[in-house]
């Protein structure tokens, strides 16, 4: 590398990196859009409803205010350190205490191969609706699907980042045409009349909760559809130019998957009653909005096959997350070193990456066989809420850790989040952690949140005892 361009990679703040720098601001937007559409969305709709009634537009409109405010303080941070970690590497440089650095990075972790590996029982689940195989939940051929899938997903983070996100791409055109074919169909309906619009402005709380009250606990649960925007930090160091493209690409993929699911939820209620679309024994809600929408036509047959690449995409950029995790904490000298290990033909971190699937092939035979319990009927709700309460934990401590860091001085220039925003984020999303966002049959989440750190610090234990003398504490983002 010449000095005059030493010295422009140095002013641009992009540094060097073993990884490829692969992904430009098209790919950039997809890879946001396609992570923050999903399981969410097509899982979620009817259960949101469930919590607010007909307005269930409105939790999802706050939700998006919520992440929207994070999002800015990522933006800054982002920018300002451009290197893989995110969430983890903020912290690590606002507080330098390893403890809490590596719980940070931990519960990152686990919401993201939890995540994936929901999606990938759900993947099987669509996979033998589509082609009407009848497996019952918890099966063994149900079990094989979603194990295959993940060694298959395993297998593309190795094979490279372009191959990854160049499938997202594809993947996240399939999650959009389904949600349009909604939104399409939707209007089709409303021209014939089929459309009842005063429930769309019907707020119907659970007990005696405040219409407040009832908005919050339906935002706290509608919060996993917005998240996967703070996925994106984690690819910075296989991003051309973060410092030009994360800001606009981030703000557009949250706009525009707000738009999107505030027409689908209006689209839904307006279609289905609320109750019809809570309905354990029928069909998934947006699958009755088809139906409802366009009766005599095949659109409730061809939904299956979208829902199972839409959810399949959850799983792909949630795998790529964790990986470039656990490669980020590895080269910082969190974990240990050999999880930072780039293969030198792919130039991909291969060992994080069969960490992070091995892993996750673990949790899904768990969530399969735990299918076969009567709990399982909730499991896509319990763990999606389950996720947005971590990640909500999580963002309370990039918000303030982002305060802390403003006294931080580089010599690039990076963007800057307005001064209010980080305080707002913080209480905001440390508000949504609080037991009165949820009712009563979510407070379970706060169990699984509960395990989940336990095995954190049990794994910190273990770190600290293999690696301890011989940890380089770095995080300088130098």
């Amino acid at each position: 590398m010449s000095a005059a361009s030493e010295e422009s990679t140095e002013a641009s703040g992009i540094g060097e990196t073993e990884l490829n720098r692969a992904i430009g601001p098209r790919l950039l937007l997809l890879f946001i859009v396609g992570d923050i559409l999903g399981t969410g969305i097509y899982a979620l709709t009817g259960d949101v409803a469930g919590q607010v009634g007909g307005a269930a537009w409105a939790p999802f409109l706050v939700a998006f205010a919520v992440a929207t405010v994070t999002a800015f303080s990522y933006l800054e941070l982002v920018t300002k350190y451009p290197q893989a970690a995110g969430a983890a590497l903020y912290t690590h440089k606002a507080f330098g205490i390893h403890f809490v650095t590596f719980l940070v990075a931990f519960t990152v972790m686990c919401s993201g191969i939890t995540s994936a590996s929901t999606a990938a029982s759900a993947v099987a689940g669509f996979f033998s609706d589509a082609f009407q195989l009848g497996y019952e939940a918890g099966s063994t051929p149900l079990l094989l699907i979603a194990l295959i899938f993940m060694v298959l997903i395993g297998l593309l983070n190795l094979r490279g980042v372009s191959e990854s996100v160049m499938a997202n791409v594809v993947l996240t055109l399939v999650e959009l045409s389904g949600l349009l074919m909604i939104i399409f169909i939707g209007l089709y309906a409303m021209s014939d009349g089929k459309a009842d619009f005063s429930r769309v402005v019907v707020f119907e709380a659970a007990g005696d909760k405040s219409l407040f009250l009832t908005v919050t606990t339906g935002t706290a649960l509608a919060f996993f559809a917005m998240i996967g925007f703070e996925d994106s930090v984690n690819m910075a160091e296989e991003t051309k130019d973060p410092q030009r493209d994360f800001p606009k690409m981030m703000l557009s993929g949250l706009g525009l998957a707000a738009v999107i699911y505030v027409l689908v939820a209006v689209t839904a209620v307006a279609l289905v009653p609320v109750g019809d679309l809570t309905d354990p024994d029928k069909p998934s809600a947006l699958t009755q909005v088809v139906a409802a929408g366009a009766p005599g036509m095949p659109f409730d047959r061809i939904f299956p096959f979208i829902a199972m690449f839409a959810v399949a995409n959850t799983a792909l950029i949630n795998m790529l997350m964790a990986s470039r995790l656990l490669y980020g904490m590895a080269r910082q000298g969190v974990l240990p070193a050999a999880l930072g290990k780039v293969h030198p033909g792919r130039r991909t971190p291969w060992v994080a990456i069969l960490f992070t699937t091995a892993l996750a092939i673990g949790l899904i035979t768990y969530v399969v066989l735990a299918s076969r319990s009567e709990s399982s009927a909730n499991t896509v709700k319990l763990l999606g809420g389950t996720t947005a309460l971590l990640l909500l934990a999580v963002f309370t401590v990039v918000n303030i850790a982002l305060l802390i860091l403003r006294k931080d001085k580089v010599a690039h220039k990076h963007f800057k989040s307005p001064t209010v925003l980080p305080y707002v984020g913080a209480v905001t999303c440390a508000f949504l952690v609080g037991p009165w966002a949820r009712t009563e049959d979510q407070m379970d989440q706060y169990e699984i949140a509960g395990i989940l750190i336990a095995l954190g610090v049990l794994s910190w234990l273990i770190t600290w005892a293999f690696t301890r003398g011989k940890r380089k504490v770095e995080y300088t983002g130098e």
